[in-house]
């Protein structure tokens, strides 16, 4: 397999020593150049050190890898997920389109039956109507891992603005800390449990949805009547005790980390309302849209990849920090991680021949303005380029507290700022010198204080964040990961790598209760698995 980042490779030769802010000197219209806007948000790429001959060279890219031909095939229902021989249709469920046909059937009338059922047993519980042993639900419990927890928990907190309903909580980590400390302040009268897992058999979920009847079988005669199920393993939940009117089940073409949008969204649904849910839908059905309809020169889920690609596979930046400036979006970061690496940290193209070139960086980040007095430090002044994703809204949604997230918006913009223009030696020596310092302290301290500057960024801005916006961002990050995917030559919607460790977890289980030897087993697993026998007296 050739590599087809040959051409940037060269491209980025070329340019390596310019600095970004001569560009903006040679282009006084570059901001506007290098940037693009769809529906309520503007993406602003300018701050990076692609020019006009590199953005062509990478829409060429984008072009001759078939994104467009990929693109029509994901959104028609094609079985693009080859190692699985599935169809990849997240988009379904948020889509105004009469008919998706897969395999021959049409996908869409029981997708929409089952998001009814969804808003009438929100809006139940919501009024009251469905109720627990001690009256109306006040709090939901959603167990599940991975996609099942990181979308509606990311999302919840996203939407607290306009979250009207009963308290939401989510549980994922087997660690017992975890639902321990979630159930310790609630009343099991009042409360109903969510578990989501398509299979019913995810091990962490179950064994936290049975410590989770445990604690409410104390309390509640019938615990199974407050609980419900997001699975299509209807043998399962029956087993479990929930009736199939509380069971929500959805098809193997949604991925977990791109389910928010379907049933493993009812606890988002429940906490703010059917009617906001499906604006939150429908921000992303805009965006689909966008993606399907603009130019690779004018299409943000397109020009946010191609970034990224530059990035990464070009210029060898092996980190990307995602870094929002709004608090509510605290675990979009997280989210993204999962995103992204789970869907692009593969190691093997379509055919299964081995990459020439890495996959999916490495994804991090924390709101702002917290990582400014955390990890920025190593930004500014480290001696490795991370490149940088702010994301900010013009105005917050407490306009009693508008001053603060003007605050907010210009530590943003200072940032970037600061990235792209850094301190000069000189700057830095005359700020020492007019502290009455000189000589070789004056260097040694004016050294301290240089910013080399010249790192990228780009910067996503809209005006609040609502449940249209949050809709619109999470799509266009999942089509920025498909894109990426798609130049990079991979699937991006199977993720073998989960399994290995699940596997040798069930294996394990039994050596560390003392139940199986574990011979078989390293030096140092059976070392410690021996250490953690002995710790727990077994």
């Amino acid at each position: 397999m050739m590599n087809r980042f040959a051409p940037l490779l060269a491209h980025a030769e070329t340019v390596k020593d310019r600095h970004i802010l001569d560009l903006f000197a040679a282009a006084p219209e570059r901001a506007r150049d290098f940037a693009a806007e769809a529906g309520p948000f503007l993406f602003d790429y300018s701050k990076t050190n692609i020019d006009a001959a590199g953005l062509a060279l990478l829409i060429d890219l984008a072009e001759t890898t078939g994104v467009a031909e990929r693109r029509a095939a994901m959104f028609a229902g094609a079985k693009i997920n080859e190692t699985e021989n599935r169809a990849v249709l997240h988009t379904a469920w948020r889509s105004p389109a009469e008919s998706i046909l897969v395999d021959g059937h049409d996908v869409m009338p029981p997708l929409r039956a089952t998001l009814a059922r969804m808003g009438a047993f929100a809006t139940a519980l919501r009024e009251g109507r469905y109720t627990g042993q001690g009256g109306a639900i006040t709090d939901v419990v959603n167990i599940g891992i991975g996609g099942s927890d990181l979308g509606p928990a990311m999302a919840a907190l996203a939407c607290t603005a306009f979250a009207t309903g009963p308290r939401l909580h989510f549980v994922s980590n087997v660690d017992g800390a975890h639902i321990h400390d979630t159930l310790a302040g609630l009343n099991p009268e009042t409360t109903l449990v969510i578990v989501a897992s398509k299979t019913f058999t995810t091990i962490e979920t179950m064994t936290n949805a049975e410590t989770a009847r445990v604690w409410m079988a104390e309390v509640v005669k019938t615990p199974a009547t407050q609980f419900a199920a997001i699975s299509s393993a209807v043998d399962k939940t029956a087993a479990f005790g929930i009736p199939p009117e509380r069971v929500f089940g959805f098809e193997d073409w949604v991925g977990g980390r791109y389910s928010v949008w379907s049933p493993i969204g009812l606890s988002l649904m429940i906490g703010i309302g059917p009617e906001a849910f499906a604006r939150f839908q429908a921000g992303a059905a805009a965006m689909d849209a966008h993606f399907l309809n603009a130019p690779f020169s004018a299409n943000l889920p397109v020009l946010l990849a191609l970034v990224g690609l530059w990035h990464n596979q070009v210029l060898g930046h092996a980190t990307r920090a995602v870094l929002p400036y709004e608090q509510r979006l605290a675990r979009l970061p997280a989210y993204l991680q999962q995103l992204e690496m789970e869907s692009n940290g593969k190691r093997v193209s379509m055919d299964g021949a081995d990459l020439p070139y890495h996959s999916g960086p490495v994804v991090w980040g924390e709101p702002g303005t917290n990582g400014q007095h955390a990890f920025y430090q190593l930004i500014h002044q480290g001696t490795r380029v991370v490149p940088c994703e702010f994301i900010v809204t013009a105005r917050g949604l407490e306009p009693d507290l508008e001053h603060q997230h003007l605050l907010l918006v210009a530590n943003c913009l200072a940032q970037s700022e600061a990235l792209l223009r850094g301190r000069s030696l000189e700057d830095a020596t005359a700020i020492m010198r007019k502290k009455g310092l000189e000589g070789a302290e004056l260097e040694r301290q004016a050294r301290h204080r240089v910013f080399p500057g010249n790192r990228p960024s780009t910067t996503l801005l809209f005006d609040q964040l609502t449940p249209e916006t949050l809709g619109g961002l999470i799509a266009l990050y999942e089509h920025r990961v498909f894109v990426e995917g798609v130049i990079l030559g991979i699937n991006s919607f199977d993720q073998w790598g989960v399994e290995l460790g699940k596997e040798l977890a069930l294996a394990l289980a039994p050596v560390l209760e003392g139940k199986a030897d574990g011979a078989a087993k390293d030096g140092s697993t059976r070392a410690l698995a021996e250490r953690i026998r002995e710790l727990r007296g077994l």
